[in-house]
């Protein structure tokens, strides 16, 4: 057979010297058998089955791109492998699409794995440092350790860090951490162990990336006492190091320096130990403690926010009178700040102080200038919902207590918040869910039996709604605010006497200041006696109670705010009416 070098066309007949279609002078030559039945130079074709890349033949190369003549074509063969050349044609082409289809299946889920393992971990959770000490007193060690590190990554840009009030409810009941990392929705974890002898300290770390279940890091630091500090410091930098995260600055974040004291620091991992304890002993404690922390150094921002904290609280507690206390913590922020200006936490608690002390015009500026700084400190955002909702901006304050949980997902006030927003907007079916919710993280959390009773009450479930009041009392160990809801419940449900008990009770404890007079006036409320409880309305006002801008939005008073009394009370305070009318519902 001869090949014309030209079209490349195969030619039987040997006495042709050239071509019939180009005349291109024939070549005799040894040639293979094409997928057609015709003879072709070329690549062995075994090779389409192990690649999926085009094959540029010598022979191709050189053929002509102009027109040509097709000829007629010859008769297949009826015998050999090529019996049937259009079936072996249409298997190479499913061949070649089957090995594309793979091949870029393979290439798109290793870009996919390539994407996902290297894509900046944008989340995680610092867990409870575990106490391995014989110690009992190193659980401040272990607390203000974990404390410290979560609030030097809230630093950092673009990393939500779970707050301490969510990861300590973990403290001692271990878990799977991917049961962890979900109800945090967070990625990564760090987990540690702390072992104190004597002034030694051991402190071993592991961050775990629990999506993909790795390692990223552990270490452990055998170090003294006088270098915790430096210790801390140096485990957040890693931390940052390990989750390639980039600060917004040199002096932003884990880099910057709060204090050069040791003691200092160790007495304000103290403080923040007993103020986490919420309660009016341990406020008292951590007050010492800071106190202690700032007279090391007076120039420790964090501990004189630690001092406006406990301050701005104590009146939750009844053990002192809010005029006592409140400029207290007034004094402690602003020193704060003007040791340091970009300190978010300081400009929440000189807004949140303000808004107790009915500055409302003070106090926004300073929660969107906190919330703008830290933006993702839940508290800021906390504080901010409270005081819009107290203002009657009902949907934004919702809106905040939203973002508030979804930055503190496991925080029981915060979630306690968020039913009261949705019971006083009259949604009683997210009420419900969120009290149901705070009970399944803890049955014991006294507050949230208040709200779920005012949820059965406004649906008719009376016998419900008494026990649920009662249950609060019961926990709470008859705290006022307990009880004047469960006077409330009492009168609404028909329990007159009972109500008039409560209402004794409560006059009793306001001689002593351990009530105030919105607690006794929600009692009046709830037996209709309107005259009665703006009479005690007027104490408040006349006392400045800082709460009683906070219970004008329970549902306790909602019978009385369109009382022209009511918008009278507000206008005085500062605070514009509510109607309940314009909530959406």
């Amino acid at each position: 057979m001869k090949r014309c070098p030209q079209c490349n066309r195969l030619e039987s007949d040997e006495a042709l010297k050239f071509c019939r279609v180009d005349g291109a002078t024939l070549l005799s030559g040894s040639s293979t058998l094409g997928s057609e039945g015709t003879a072709q130079p070329g690549p062995d074709l075994s090779e389409v089955h192990t690649s999926i890349l085009p094959h540029h033949t010598q022979a191709n190369a050189v053929r002509s791109t102009g027109p040509t003549t097709a000829l007629p074509p010859q008769a297949a063969p009826t015998t050999g492998t090529l019996a049937k050349p259009k079936s072996r044609k249409l298997i190479i082409i499913a061949v070649i699409v089957g090995a594309l289809v793979v091949a870029v299946t393979a290439v798109g889920v290793n870009l996919y794995l390539s994407i996902r393992s290297g894509a900046a971990i944008d989340s995680i959770a610092v867990l409870p440092i575990e106490n391995r000490s014989n110690n009992p007193d190193a659980e401040y060690l272990c607390d203000g350790l974990a404390e410290s590190l979560i609030y030097r990554l809230s630093q950092l840009p673009n990393l939500k860090v779970s707050p301490t009030s969510s990861v300590m409810r973990y403290k001692g009941k271990g878990g799977e951490l991917n049961t962890i990392a979900n109800e945090l929705g967070v990625r990564v974890v760090l987990t540690g162990k702390l072992v104190q002898r004597g002034d030694n300290l051991t402190i071993s770390v592991e961050l775990i990336d629990v999506t993909n279940r790795k390692v990223l890091w552990g270490e452990q630091y055998d170090r003294k006492m006088a270098e915790l500090l430096a210790t801390q410091r140096e485990i957040a930098g890693t931390i940052t190091q390990k989750l390639e995260l980039k600060l917004a600055g040199d002096e932003k974040g884990i880099t910057k320096n709060y204090t050069d004291s040791n003691e200092a620091y160790q007495l304000y991992l103290k403080g923040r130990f007993f103020w986490n304890k919420r309660n009016a002993e341990n406020l008292r404690k951590a007050i010492e403690q800071f106190q202690a922390a700032a007279e090391k150094d007076p120039n420790f921002a964090l501990a004189f926010v630690g001092l406006a904290d406990c301050h701005v609280l104590l009146p939750f507690y009844e053990t002192e009178p809010s005029q006592d206390v409140l400029p207290k913590a007034k004094a402690y922020a602003t020193r704060a700040l003007e040791i340091d200006p970009s300190l978010g936490e300081a400009h929440a608690s000189l807004a949140y102080t303000n808004y107790m002390l009915w500055n409302f015009a003070e106090a926004e500026p300073g929660f969107k200038r906190a919330i703008e700084l830290s933006p993702t400190y839940a508290t800021a955002h906390k504080w901010y919902g409270n005081f819009l909702e107290d203002s009657g901006r009902l949907e934004e304050s919702l809106q905040k207590f939203k973002q508030a949980q979804e930055l503190d997902p496991l925080s029981l006030i915060v979630t306690e918040n968020l039913a009261e927003s949705y019971l006083f907007g009259g949604d009683l079916s997210s009420a419900y869910d969120q009290c149901s919710r705070l009970i399944e993280l803890d049955p014991n959390y006294a507050g949230i039996r208040r709200s779920l009773s005012l949820v059965y009450l406004k649906q008719g479930r009376q016998a419900e709604a008494l026990a649920e009041a009662q249950k609060g009392v019961e926990l709470s160990n008859r705290l006022s605010p307990l009880l004047a809801n469960l006077g409330f419940i009492y009168a609404q449900t028909g329990k007159r006497t009972e109500a008039t008990n409560v209402i004794r009770e409560l006059e009793s404890r306001y001689v002593t200041k351990q009530a105030n007079g919105h607690h006794v006036a929600a009692v009046y409320t709830g037996l209709g006696g309107k005259d009665s409880a703006f009479e005690w309305l007027e104490k408040d006002f006349h006392n400045r109670t800082p709460t009683l801008a906070a219970w004008m939005t329970f549902t306790h008073f909602e019978s009385i705010l369109d009382d022209p009394r009511m918008d009278n009370l507000r206008r005085r305070m500062g605070l514009p009416p509510i109607r309940l009318s314009a909530i959406s519902k």
